[in-house]
């Protein structure tokens, strides 16, 4: 089985698929305490689906993009359990788990923007071809007013529309990825072959940084 968690967004989100079967999953809105709430939603989500840790498998995290420390939360706990419990971790494109939801009930182009904070949306551009979210372009993060025209017009999931209702156009569902959605592709691209690495989109640097070198307190002395 696989074990599905995001931490990338305001919705933290786990779940537990046997196949593409969603057994148990578990999504709480909560931007700020992402390290209290993933424990028990892990915990939660095992118990509804009668399991244990020792029946997983493998696992698959949400890698953004997100802010720093949410995102990391994520990360390190999956990280962290795929050690210890012997099992390859696969890193996902956060956007990409939301797309798919989208792509499950609509077609053609689209949009998906979150929340990046500091009045910033992380954004990339999608095509939805049977019932497949192909990403186009993307990810960015970028001031809701810089996106290019041709993008705002299109439908948009995510949160962005609801956070700028005057930029996007045409406001979409779903809102948040789901884990079972996350779970899913993470199985699609990995059946087709491909290499999924656990390396966060952060796309900005963190707001805490390294101090620089101290400046010298020592007056100048007389020439």
């Amino acid at each position: 089985m696989m074990l599905a968690l995001d931490t990338s967004t305001s919705a933290i989100t786990v779940a537990l698929l046997a196949g593409d079967e969603v057994r148990a999953e578990r999504a709480v809105l909560d931007p700020r305490r992402h390290s209290e709430v993933l424990a028990p939603a892990i915990d939660t989500v095992l118990r509804e689906a009668d399991s244990t840790l020792s029946e997983v498998s493998r696992i698959a995290v949400g890698v953004g993009p997100g802010p720093f420390t949410g995102l990391r939360v994520g990360v390190v706990t999956a990280t962290t359990l795929g050690f210890a419990l012997g099992v390859p971790v696969h890193g996902v494109c956060s956007l990409d788990a939301l797309a798919q939801e989208y792509a499950a009930q609509a077609a053609g182009e689209f949009v998906v923007a979150t929340d990046a904070r500091r009045k910033e949306v992380y954004w990339a551009r999608y095509r939805a071809e049977s019932a497949v979210a192909q990403r186009i372009s993307g990810p960015e993060v970028s001031r809701p007013a810089d996106l290019p025209a041709e993008v705002v017009t299109l439908p948009v999931a995510g949160r962005g529309p609801l956070l700028y209702p005057d930029v996007f156009a045409r406001p979409a569902m779903p809102l948040d990825a789901s884990g079972g959605s996350l779970g899913r592709v993470a199985r699609r691209l990995l059946a087709a072959g491909e290499v999924l690495p656990v390396i966060p989109m952060y796309l900005r640097r963190p707001d805490v940084q390294e101090p620089g070198k101290p400046k010298s307190t020592l007056l100048p002395r007389d020439s």
